[in-house]
């Protein structure tokens, strides 16, 4: 088994891809991919494109976004002067099609309910949208990233716990990048 990308941005991540959807598969058609994910900011604007784009180079197209989640609920709208930031990054893919149904859902009412500045989701909307969906803990921008980066492995432990209660513990995983 060749490697996998999880956590890939195309030029539909507003600001932070630069990568065509073209591009992004010709070049994991060129390294011998078999899959790829599509894990854009927020939305899921070339989730179509890439599905049908990837299935045609024989790549197994993995439909995915990396979400904003917010500390507490999705619809408090006011910013906190000194508070930092109120979301943090988690990235969902979806397993099979009931995944997809949940994930539509999400990032639909992240853009009509918790949408303040960007389309966030709370883990009350989370928790009851979370079959058929595999979630990584994210770059450091992630919830648990962010506790172990300010040393509070005591509650990443236990937010770690939290996620596996969500998605189950064979559908959360921690997320790793080679620097």
């Amino acid at each position: 088994m060749k490697f996998v990308h999880l956590h890939t941005h195309s030029h539909y991540s507003l600001l932070d891809g630069l990568a065509k959807i073209d591009d992004l598969i010709a070049y994991a058609k060129e390294l011998g991919m078999k899959a790829l994910a599509l894990t854009d900011h927020g939305n899921l604007y070339g989730a179509v494109e890439f599905y049908k784009k990837a299935l045609k180079e024989n790549i197994k197209p993995i439909l995915g976004v990396e979400a904003y989640i917010v500390k507490g609920s999705r619809f408090e709208k006011q910013y906190q002067k000194n508070s930092g930031k109120n979301y943090f990054h988690l990235i969902l893919l979806c397993e099979n099609n009931t995944g997809w149904q949940n994930l539509i859902q999400l990032i639909t009412k992240a853009h009509l309910e918790g949408f303040y500045y960007r389309p966030r989701i709370d883990k009350e909307i989370l928790k009851q949208h979370s079959e058929g969906l595999i979630a990584l803990s994210a770059c450091p921008a992630g919830e648990i990233p962010q506790l172990i980066l300010n040393n509070q492995l005591e509650e990443a432990e236990k937010t770690v716990k939290e996620y596996q209660e969500i998605f189950g513990k064979n559908n959360f995983f921690l997320e790793l990048g080679y620097h």
